[in-house]
């Protein structure tokens, strides 16, 4: 980040309160790219936007959206802001390789990637190890995870379950899985689990400017003034 970005930061924060600084720093001290989650194909747009909402509950920035034949659109009453502070990276079918586009960028990330199904051979979610990065894949609630991305997935895993039915809401089954692994985590002290300052600094750049009204044209003024 430059010394201007740096300076407009500094003006921007006399439009925040004390009280709304602190707690971005906290929350910014909790962060973490070391999980995520996939959503392949939602139907249903409050239930990514649900998943939106535990995603940013449990610290997870980043989100990604596989639109195969589904363009997601924020349910800003069930997200209840969260779209503002988590990342949304989108995958168009347009030239049919949404999933494929998606994989290998999870992959050169450094990410397994688990798709969640309670087939056979899938893990339990009680044998999940953290000790590399983890990205979790949730279906549509038809099909749920395809065939295609089950096929590049590094394995599958599931929610053991003692009833007649086999699935939970998608919603309900990231909170479980999140609450697990952010669980495992905390119990492994895991190098480099949370962001980096320079990932906070980026943040907090488009946060600031989430936060604070009209802020571009507060950006127009600060870099006249400025070149000035």
């Amino acid at each position: 980040m430059d010394s201007i970005e740096k300076e407009f930061l500094a003006y921007l924060s006399g439009y925040i309160t004390p009280h709304k600084l602190a707690l971005m720093e906290e929350i910014l001290s909790k962060r973490t790219r070391y999980f995520t989650v996939v959503l392949e194909d939602i139907y249903k747009p409050h239930n990514a936007s649900a998943v939106l909402r535990t995603a940013d509950c449990f610290g997870i920035q980043d989100v990604y959206i596989v639109e195969k034949s589904q363009e997601y659109k924020v349910n800003p009453y069930v997200t209840r802001g969260a779209a503002q502070w988590v990342d949304i990276h989108r995958y168009s079918n347009y030239g049919g390789n949404a999933v494929e586009c998606c994989v290998s960028d999870l992959k050169s990330k450094g990410f397994k990637i688990y798709a969640t199904s309670p087939r056979e051979d899938s893990i339990s979610i009680h044998d999940l190890k953290v000790d590399e990065k983890i990205a979790l894949v949730f279906g549509n609630e038809h099909e749920g995870v395809s065939e295609e991305m089950i096929s590049q997935a590094d394995g599958l895993v599931h929610i053991p379950m003692d009833g007649f039915t086999e699935s939970f809401n998608i919603s309900v089954a990231a909170s479980i899985f999140l609450f697990d692994l952010q669980r495992k985590a905390s119990a492994s002290n895991i190098p480099d689990f949370y962001i980096g300052e320079s990932e906070k600094e980026l943040l907090r750049s488009k946060w600031y400017r989430e936060i604070v009204k009209y802020s571009e044209i507060h950006e127009k003024e600060f870099l006249k003034n400025y070149s000035q």
